[in-house]
């Protein structure tokens, strides 16, 4: 991957704010839209979602999600060649408490001010999603696999 996209994918994962999170609902995908909030090195992306929900609904019985991140439609003539990753996780609840809770629920409000009103509701956790691998397309005829490893070396940029 050449220095450029390494940057763009930085760029995405850093800031955009809401992606795709799909899972599997009754041996169907399901996507839903999510607000999240990554690590430092990318090693972990936290959503806070409802219990309710049915993607929480379908973590709980499938830990294999994933989240698809996108670059800003900014009304090109062309679409596709809107950067985008698709990263391949494995879920896992983080109840509230719980150890690391605390330094999360900084760094969520931090880029989400608004959802502090959230924290009170009861129905709410915070999901760790790990990343596994993945697919980067960084435009017209760049894509790219995407490792672990890759992430957090991208994350340095």
């Amino acid at each position: 991957m050449d220095a450029q996209s390494e940057k763009l994918l930085a760029q995405i994962i850093r800031n955009t704010r809401v992606a795709a999170l799909s899972t599997l609902r009754d041996e169907e995908p399901l996507s839903s839209m999510v607000a999240f909030v990554p690590l430092e090195d990318f090693s972990a992306f936290y959503i806070h979602v409802s219990r309710l929900a049915q993607h929480t609904v379908d973590m709980k019985k499938k830990k294999q999600v994933s989240l698809l991140i996108t670059e800003t439609d900014d009304g090109r003539a062309d679409p596709q060649t809107l950067a985008r990753v698709s990263i391949r996780c494995s879920a896992e609840m983080l109840e509230n408490g719980a150890p690391g809770y605390t330094p999360i629920k900084e760094l969520y409000l931090a880029r989400f001010p608004a959802s502090e009103e959230i924290f009170k509701l009861d129905d709410f956790n915070f999901w760790r999603l790990r990343p596994k691998g993945g697919r980067y397309v960084a435009g017209f005829a760049k894509a790219y696999n995407v490792t672990v490893e890759t992430l957090q070396d991208v994350s340095k940029r």
